[in-house]
This record gives structure tokens, C-alpha cells and sequence, in this order.
């Protein structure tokens, strides 16, 4: 699979994508207007390790629902990322049964050779 979950108002994820310069076949999903499904939620854990993984604890929300404070479970962090957009940390790549989540200079690049290796 190829396929990308951004938000086409992040100035970060639009300059990544632009940055990996994507060969044909990728899948863009604006997570704001195409909310993901539990299904492709699912898809997106079962390559890494944890639901915690994809949970972006520097969202507004995370802050304002003093979630740091409380013991979260798995459950509570994909339920999160289910119930709203901003908990996913961006952008998600999937390439080849590979996973690379957010925007470190590192996963970016990791990102990048690994869709340009021949």
C-alpha cells in the first residue's frame, strides 16, 4: 500500500510530501475531510508497536482534556485518534507494509530513501 494520512492545512505535511516527491500510485487522505475508519486505524497498528505510536501528544485537544494527567490505555488512544483527527501525529506513511509516522527530520528522511530505493 501506498497512502498518505495528512491534513491538507498542515504547512508541515503539505512541505513533507512536496519534500519526498512521490512517485505515481500514492493514496493522499486529508484526514479532516475523509476521517478515518476503525479499519484503517487498525491497518496503521498493526505495522508498529502500540496505538500510543500514532497518538500525537502535542495535539491542542491532548492539553485542554488534561489527558497527560490521566493513565491512558491502548483502547484510549485509538479511541482518541477515532474520535478525532487531531490525535493522529502526522503525517502517516505506508509504504510496502511499512510505517512511518510523523515529521522528525529522521523518519522523514527514513521515509524518503526507503520510496526511492531501488
Amino acid at each position: 500500500m501506498k497512502k498518505i494520512y495528512y491534513l491538507s492545512t498542515c504547512n508541515t505535511c503539505t512541505r513533507i510530501i512536496t519534500e519526498l516527491n512521490l512517485p505515481e500510485g500514492f493514496i493522499l487522505q486529508d484526514i479532516k475531510t475523509e476521517p478515518m475508519t476503525e479499519v484503517q486505524i487498525q491497518g496503521m497498528r498493526d505495522l508498529t508497536d502500540s496505538y500510543e505510536s500514532l497518538f500525537s501528544k502535542r495535539a491542542r485537544l491532548y492539553k485542554e482534556l488534561e489527558l497527560k494527567d490521566k493513565s491512558l490505555t491502548e483502547d484510549d488512544y485509538k479511541n482518541y485518534i477515532l474520535e478525532h483527527y487531531t490525535f493522529l501525529k502526522r503525517p502517516v506513511i505506508l509504504f510496502n507494509n511499512k510505517v512511518f509516522i510523523g515529521n522528525s527530520k529522521k523518519i522523514v528522511e527514513a521515509a524518503k530513501q526507503t520510496i526511492h530505493e531501488k
